[in-house]
């Protein structure tokens, strides 16, 4: 069988969709009405375990990269048992949602086949207890540890991606708890790993100011960064950032100096109007 480890995050809400509802419909279906729930779960509940098992071995194809980060490794060994857990679970589901089908099949036996689906029920709610928990362990693998990217598309930028957004949260974290020259160093090594990246430059602009407090270079960054004219995100960022410089000097002038032409360009930008009244 091919390696299913890019497919695995496809397939696994494939498995929480059909069998959640699936179970929820076998549930259902115990009341005897209304007639097209029972063969609804059952397709349901039979797709879903099919999927479990190319969850499990998408999953296992998977782990490698995964459980190779500091930190992570006990809980990828958990998070994988919980799948193996589950697809056993609903193999069990499966097996009684067949027997059932067959017992409907015989009018003398039919009557059997409730039975059969209380099993399916029951068995059905242990299993998605498992998958939730399980689940629960996916998402703290991929959102706590950072364990997905790279691995659906193999491509090294997805990793670039996911060291910038690092570097930009820690840095964030560190000024606001005071750390300025933490912050610094973390935007000053983003700047240097994406120096074409124009809202990386502009972190760096306002790290200058926030951080470093250095004023004549933060001004110097700012006017580094060709804009285009046409480009009202890029130009408010920038004129925003060059007032705010300008205001830490004490120079209101400059600042409204800067802000005008901009929110002429772009009339209906409030915030950027908004930020011209307020130093008039």
């Amino acid at each position: 069988m091919p390696n299913l480890a890019q497919y695995h995050p496809q397939i696994v809400h494939f498995v929480v969709a059909l069998l959640t509802v699936g179970v929820v419909l076998r549930i259902i279906s115990l009341a005897g009405r209304p007639k097209f729930v029972n063969p609804m779960a059952a397709t349901l509940l039979l797709l879903g375990t099919g999927a479990t098992v190319l969850a499990v071995k998408s999953g296992t194809d998977a782990h490698g990269p995964v459980e190779r980060i500091p930190g992570t490794r006990d809980l990828v060994v958990e998070h994988e048992e919980s799948g193996e857990k589950t697809r056993n679970w609903f193999l069990g589901v499966a097996a009684l949602e067949l027997v059932a089908l067959a017992l409907g099949r015989d009018a003398t036996r039919a009557r059997y086949a409730r039975l059969v689906h209380v099993g399916s029920a029951v068995v059905g709610l242990l299993g998605t207890a498992e998958l939730v928990h399980g689940a629960g362990h996916g998402g703290e693998l991929v959102y706590n540890y950072a364990g997905g990217p790279g691995l659906r598309s193999g491509n090294p930028q997805d990793v670039e991606r996911l060291l910038l957004a690092g570097l930009y949260n820690q840095s964030r974290i560190d000024r606001r708890e005071g750390r300025r020259a933490e912050s610094a160093a973390l935007v000053n090594e983003m700047a240097k790993r994406f120096p074409n990246d124009v809202d990386v430059r502009f972190l760096r602009v306002e790290s200058l100011l926030l951080d470093s407090k250095d004023y004549a270079a933060a001004l110097v960054a700012a006017d580094s960064i060709s804009v285009p004219e046409g480009n009202a995100r890029l130009r408010s960022r920038q004129a925003t950032l060059k007032a705010d410089i300008y205001l830490a000097q004490g120079k209101r002038d400059s600042a409204r100096a800067v802000l005008a032409p901009v929110v002429a360009a772009f009339p209906t930008n409030a915030r950027l109007k908004a930020k011209l009244d307020s130093i008039k």
